[in-house]
């Protein structure tokens, strides 16, 4: 597994602290059917890849799919938290006119000169969801494809920028772009993701091993792990364990060429979330709501 340092010229991959892949690795599949191995997708050497030039063309399909992409608020349960946000007892900052009387005289009782803060007031807090995108971009992702992913990132975290957001760059390794928790840039996660070249074979356990790690003592009620790939799988172990043991799994599958349906049905099944189809960039902002609607 990678993170990522550096920007402009030059992005550097650097492996994280772990083992390395031994001289006695068992060779992986040489074609582009599926296939399961026994590589979980080990630790690399760092290295340094040439920065390709960010391309005008996917940012402007990011506008557009950022334009059309309505994601819902975080559902609210109980009869008085319909709107926007959980209403919640917080001290007074000059937002709300709704005084929780009761949790006022407490704080009143103990400080006989008491200061703005120390009104309590009933507000309504807005859930912070926690996403893990976890993007191919192996070689089978390549051209088209691969653009359609980058513009999804970008737009998605534009959608995301109040929210917590982890992206996860795949293929038979990963990169990890972006940590859950860190301020969301969109335009940077969107460079990033033009300057990762689409190589290698496709591992889909990886990834979702690694969003479970990210989300690991994040709340279940809103925590999810959004899927975009084709879903040809022919590197590292079965993919369905590692997604039955996620929040929520959604699953965006590429069919635009190769692609595998009924492992990414199958996966979202095991997620307990929800499988859409897309061909193009045009598909993305539909797809997405649908996701979050549900």
């Amino acid at each position: 597994m990678y993170s990522v340092s550096g920007s402009g010229s030059g992005l550097v991959l650097r492996a994280q602290p772990g083992p390395g892949r031994g001289s006695a690795a068992k060779p992986r599949p040489s074609g582009s059917g599926e296939g399961f191995t026994d590589d979980e997708g080990v630790l690399l050497l760092a290295e340094e890849l040439d920065a390709a030039p960010v391309d005008a063309l996917v940012r402007e399909r990011a506008a557009q799919i950022a334009s059309r992409l309505s994601v819902p608020k975080p559902r609210a349960d109980g009869a008085r938290d319909r709107g926007w946000g959980q209403l919640k007892s917080v001290p007074y900052r000059g937002g709300s006119d709704e005084i929780d009387l009761d949790l006022t005289l407490q704080m009143l009782a103990e400080k006989p000169l008491p200061e703005e803060e120390d009104v309590i007031v009933r507000e309504r807090v807005r859930a912070r969801r926690s996403v893990v995108l976890a993007v191919d971009v192996s070689g089978s992702m390549k051209g088209e494809r691969v653009r359609t992913a980058a513009a999804t990132v970008g737009a998605l975290a534009a959608e995301l920028a109040h929210d917590a957001l982890a992206v996860v760059a795949f293929w038979s390794d990963a990169a990890v772009l972006h940590r859950l928790g860190d301020p969301v840039r969109p335009m940077e996660l969107l460079d990033e993701m033009l300057r990762l070249p689409a190589r290698g074979l496709t591992n889909v356990a990886f990834p979702l091993k690694i969003a479970a790690e990210q989300l690991a003592g994040v709340p279940e009620r809103n925590a999810r792990v959004i899927l975009l790939s084709d879903c040809v799988h022919n590197a590292g172990p079965d993919p369905r364990p590692f997604a039955a043991r996620l929040p929520r799994l959604d699953v965006l599958l590429d069919t635009s060429g190769e692609k595998d349906v009924e492992l990414g049905r199958e996966l979202a099944r095991f997620g307990r979330g929800t499988f859409r189809a897309i061909r193009g960039f045009h598909d993305v902002a539909p797809a997405l709501g649908a996701v979050f609607r549900e």
